[in-house]
């Protein structure tokens, strides 16, 4: 008798620890793919943290760091596979077989360096499949609270960069790779750089905060799924943000979101009012902002960038979007015709790649994504490119199907992902875990129920 009170006290869930996942609701022990979900978790962290790790507190691996994310990726791939989560599907088929095939044309035909060709190869083989691994293990459940965790961190990225704007180059919060004391900021205006963040390079800033911005709007226009102090903090982040990164991208990206909000209202009259509403606030927030000093710089550092920029690449339409975009596939196929059928090796248009093989004539092309990918790769490159197109117009078009339905996070995460998923950089390892990460929660965030797993009754 006193052994079954015993027993029955030790057994209840209540006096039981909970771990981290479940204290911050991220995922729960009953959950079948509970390890696969902190995988992805851990994915995530180390995506935005990866960076100050490599540049404050653990310097001196800087270089081990770089691919700290890839083992966790290759376990989730294999993992799920053996619990036949992974379906093969043209697109991954297809990009698997190219990666392969590349990694020998490296070998054969390209620069004959073999961790090179690993490296390179490493982003067809691992970081392609993650966007179906994380789309089959996570639901919409599931994005939504790293959109959450997305507002929450945006919080104190935002006070970071704010602190890395106005701080000289030799302060402890701009180190850069390794400790370097010259600095992590690149570019910028008025004698102020590009601040990074927590990220390694400037284009995490980027990434980061264009993430933030469709979910600071779908919870706008739902505001039952969030807290609202934490929804209001995040979007005056956002907007004190934008200014502070001294990014064109950044602000384009942000209004392509709200554009993509806007075509859904006028699918979906019911969200006007809520829009309208948080455009007050924003409207609000930027008048009593424009009377503050370090808002002012920062804005006039933004907009110097804005017009030199617009004078040297003819305009925001025709600079970012004609020419690092729409032109981008015909720069390739036209100015490849000097290069080998089978392309200069994958990996070779990396900066890692470059500086072992000692050729860098396909990373100076790098900023053009499709122009690396041909010149990496020749001719196959061009399947690549017509693999990621294809998947993109694919999720796009099932996107706006689903806003019919009252379901608008897959169509304003696709205000993103049409771009990343198409042509976003792989070279670059912030980059490349950024583009799995938005794939992978585009992908997700049609998923509404569990999925299943081999064994079990569909």
């Amino acid at each position: 008798m006193d052994h079954s009170i015993h027993t029955n006290i030790i057994n209840q869930p209540l006096i039981r620890k909970k771990g981290f996942w479940e204290k911050y609701n991220l995922a729960s022990p009953s959950d079948p793919n509970y390890e696969l979900k902190i995988g992805i978790w851990l994915f995530f962290l180390l995506w935005i943290f990866e960076g100050a790790l490599r540049k404050w507190f653990l310097p001196f691996l800087s270089m081990p760091l770089l691919i700290i994310r890839d083992p966790i990726v290759l376990w989730l791939i294999i993992k799920a596979n053996k619990k036949g989560l992974l379906k093969y599907n043209i697109y991954l088929t297809g990009m698997t077989i190219i990666g392969g095939f590349s990694f020998l044309m490296a070998l054969f035909f390209g620069h004959g360096n073999v961790f090179v060709a690993l490296y390179g190869a490493r982003t067809l083989l691992l970081y392609f499949p993650m966007i179906f691994v994380m789309g089959r293990i996570f639901n919409q459940d599931d994005v939504l609270r790293m959109g959450r965790m997305l507002l929450a961190i945006s919080i104190v990225m935002t006070v970071l960069i704010g602190l890395q704007f106005y701080s000289p180059q030799s302060a402890w919060v701009n180190r850069g790779v390794g400790g370097d004391e010259a600095g992590a900021g690149f570019g910028g205006a008025l004698g102020y750089f590009r601040p990074p963040g927590f990220f390694s390079f400037t284009n995490g800033t980027t990434c980061f905060y264009s993430l933030v911005a469709p979910f600071i709007l779908f919870f706008w226009v739902n505001p039952n799924k969030i807290n609202r102090r934490l929804l209001i903090a995040s979007t005056i982040a956002l907007v004190v943000a934008i200014p502070l990164s001294i990014s064109r991208g950044l602000s384009l990206q942000v209004g392509v979101s709200v554009l993509f909000l806007l075509i859904a209202v006028i699918k979906k009259p019911k969200y006007l009012f809520r829009i309208i509403f948080s455009a007050i606030l924003i409207i609000l927030v930027l008048k009593v902002f424009s009377n503050v000093s370090f808002f002012k710089t920062a804005t006039e550092a933004f907009t110097d960038r804005f017009e030199g920029a617009n004078e040297t690449e003819g305009g925001l339409v025709e600079g970012v979007l004609g020419e690092r975009f729409l032109g981008q596939l015909v720069k390739a196929i036209i100015g490849s015709g000097d290069k080998s059928f089978f392309g200069a090796g994958i990996g070779i248009g990396t900066t890692l790649g470059a500086q072992l093989t000692r050729n860098n004539s396909v990373l100076l092309a790098a900023d053009y994504e499709w122009m690396r990918e041909i010149g990496e790769m020749g001719l196959i490159g061009l399947f690549v490119v017509f693999i990621r197109f294809g998947l993109a117009v694919k999720l796009g078009l099932s996107s706006y199907k689903r806003i019919s339905s009252n379901d608008i996070l897959p169509w304003l995460i696709a205000s993103l992902g049409l771009i990343v998923v198409t042509q976003g950089q792989w070279h670059q390892p912030t980059a490349l875990g950024f583009c799995a990460l938005v794939g992978g929660l585009w992908l997700a965030s049609f998923r509404k129920e569990l999925p299943i797993q081999k064994g079990q009754q569909s």
